[in-house]
């Protein structure tokens, strides 16, 4: 890894040898197949799960696409890492779970099964001068049982269900109370209505970190909402819990050969459509079709597909001017602030000592870790996220301390000097990825979701928009990318 976990061009194009052979060397390799100029009926700005989903179905509706993609790879802020013997680990995205149907049902199209993430035995919880460890198969699910927080951990998350119940998940804004929700954050919500407000905003501080990369108190508490009912499907009312579950929820499986496997089989079937290395700078729409300027390419179509992070989104000029509603969405959007850090060693040597690898903490860098070793256990890896204020604060360190920090975490929490040692170790930091700068999703503030969340998703003549931040169900994750594909697709099939 580089300075602040830049991953190196051999790790991005990571993954299966099949699949990545074809990204690094077949016909969409980066500066191939590519002209001044080309013609297309959709242009699709990003490779990504929903860019690509997006010109996956177009293709197949027999429609002409055009995929640029700035980076040097696919996937997006789904990325596979190498940790030797043809074995991976995921830097970004990467559980499935229940509900999450349409990014498993993409995987299975493409020949990519899952296998559900290791969850045997106990967790670990620190919080302050209290250790314990716990199942989570228990009322509490992946929540721990902390004796001071317990009233709290029910209360809130069964009134946060119920709430959520209330949301129109493709139109949160118009949320019963929105204007009331959308005043105060997350953080004020809970002291409101919590016994122990300082201690369960600790707590949650470590799961919103994970969740959204943030703290309790920079997120709007209608965000909030919309997050946990959007935690379903059109049959499944979303809850609080599957969000932060294994057994059960969000973080239940994985995919075979690592989650970019999935982008980068689709990528593959589509071939010379897709350019790597070549950064969108300028959209000009006109009454007759739309003209997409990258550094390489320039691409003469009747409709562009914007799948950006809404911020990243805004970096593009457009002609003539996107609306003010519009514009002052991702204004209002920021990244979250994220980073992977994984530490990979011989053996999973903690499944012997009955443990499943994950904890939960309340003390930094590392707020909650998780095994994440592949699927054989021939290695084991254990990943942790720092988020938040927490990255904010080890982000900007020398690689060597940030190690350092994390590895001295790890040996804390479990009570064993191994885990100052492994064979590997690689952080990610996507605050620094160029063509992300956060992760894993972008976030409503208060008051942004009811004044612009309107210009989500409205096409704005002829630029539709995509990403994980437009799905109504599962927001933020790799699902929500699929989904927000594939009503894409259909939205501008409809339009040609």
């Amino acid at each position: 890894m580089s300075e602040r976990g830049h991953p190196s061009r051999r790790v991005f194009l990571a993954g299966s040898a099949g699949a990545a052979a074809a990204v690094a060397a077949g016909p969409f390799a980066a500066g191939a197949a590519t002209a001044a100029a080309a013609t297309a009926d959709v242009a699709i700005v990003g490779a990504g799960l929903a860019g690509l989903t997006a010109a996956r179905r177009l293709v197949a509706a027999g429609h002409s696409v055009i995929v640029l993609e700035a980076r040097n790879r696919v996937g997006g802020r789904v990325l596979n890492h190498s940790i030797g013997a043809g074995q991976v680990a995921e830097a970004g995205g990467e559980f499935v779970g229940p509900t999450q149907d349409r990014v498993v049902a993409l995987g299975q199209a493409v020949g990519v099964g899952i296998f559900d993430a290791y969850d045997t035995g106990n967790n670990i919880y620190k919080n302050g001068l209290i250790t314990l460890q716990y199942s989570d198969t228990g009322v509490l699910g992946t929540a721990p049982p902390d004796p001071l927080l317990i009233v709290d951990i029910l209360k809130l998350s069964q009134q946060i269900d119920l709430m959520a119940t209330e949301v129109p998940v493709a139109a949160p804004w118009t949320t019963p109370n929105a204007a009331q929700y959308d005043s105060m954050t997350l953080e004020t919500w809970v002291r409101a209505n919590s016994v122990n407000g300082d201690g369960i905003v600790t707590l949650l501080a470590a799961f919103t970190q994970a969740l959204f990369g943030a703290e309790p108190r920079d997120v709007s508490f209608l965000y909030t909402l919309a997050y946990v009912a959007a935690a379903g499907n059109a049959s499944t009312p979303g809850t609080l819990e599957r969000l932060f579950n294994v057994r059960n929820g969000a973080q239940q499986s994985r995919f075979v050969g690592g989650s970019q496997q999935v982008p980068l089989r689709v990528a593959a079937a589509l071939g010379s459509r897709v350019h790597l290395s070549t950064p969108v700078r300028r959209i000009t729409q006109t009454a007759t079709g739309v003209t997409v300027t990258s550094d390489q390419l320039t691409v003469l179509a009747k409709r562009v597909v914007v799948a950006l992070a809404p911020p990243l989104a805004s970096r593009i000029t457009y002609a003539p001017l996107l609306p003010a509603a519009r514009d002052m969405l991702t204004q209002r959007m920021p990244m979250g602030a994220l980073m992977k850090a994984e530490a990979v060693y011989p053996t999973p040597f903690w499944r012997s000592q009955g443990l499943t690898g994950q904890f939960l903490t309340t003390s930094g860098p590392v707020g909650y870790a998780f095994d994440n070793s592949p699927q054989d256990g021939s290695k084991g890896v254990l990943a942790g996220f720092v988020g938040g204020a927490q990255n904010v604060a080890l982000g900007p360190l020398p690689a060597a301390q940030r190690r350092a920090a994390v590895l001295q975490q790890y040996a804390a929490i479990f009570g064993d000097n191994r885990f100052l040692s492994p064979i590997d170790y690689f952080d990610l930091d996507w605050t620094v990825e160029e063509w992300s700068r956060g992760g894993p999703t972008a976030l409503f503030g208060p008051g942004a979701l009811l004044a612009y969340g309107h210009a989500l998703r409205e096409p704005v003549g002829r630029i539709h928009w995509a990403g994980t931040e437009t799905s109504d169900y599962w927001q933020g994750y790799m699902d929500g990318a699929v989904r927000s594909g594939e009503r894409v697709a259909t939205e501008v099939s409809t339009a040609l």
